[in-house]
């Protein structure tokens, strides 16, 4: 099947800065849209940053300017570094990819297992 690797995460101090990383593997043939979407304590998952095969990428308001999303679709990665981290990004975050396990589709989403980030004040 389709495994998402997810790693990077954990205890950060405001204003620092952290990286995720997430590895498609398994049997996915073609990938489209990857993203980032996060869940914060007591809240419902959200949009953080996602990004096209082409490379143009989409961020939620809360994390432009302090947030990056890029890809290397040959190793099927997608990355998230996040600066200025405030204690309000704090979630668990999951990666998302749209992918296909044939070469005919249908394309259908799936999700990494969700990595801790703790942002202290």
């Amino acid at each position: 099947q389709v495994q998402l690797v997810e790693s990077g995460g954990g205890l950060v101090q405001a204003g620092g800065s952290s990286r995720l990383s997430c590895a498609a593997s398994g049997r996915i043939v073609s990938i489209n849209a990857m993203g980032w979407y996060r869940q914060p304590p007591g809240k419902q998952r959200e949009s953080v940053a996602t990004i096209t095969i082409g490379g143009i990428p989409n961020y939620a308001d809360s994390v432009k300017g302090r947030f990056t999303i890029s890809r290397n679709n040959v190793k099927n990665t997608v990355y998230l570094q996040m600066n200025s981290l405030k204690p309000e990004d704090t979630a668990v975050y999951y990666c998302n990819v749209d992918g296909t396990t044939t070469p005919w589709g249908p394309f259908r989403d799936y999700w990494g297992q969700g990595t801790q980030v703790t942002v202290s004040s």
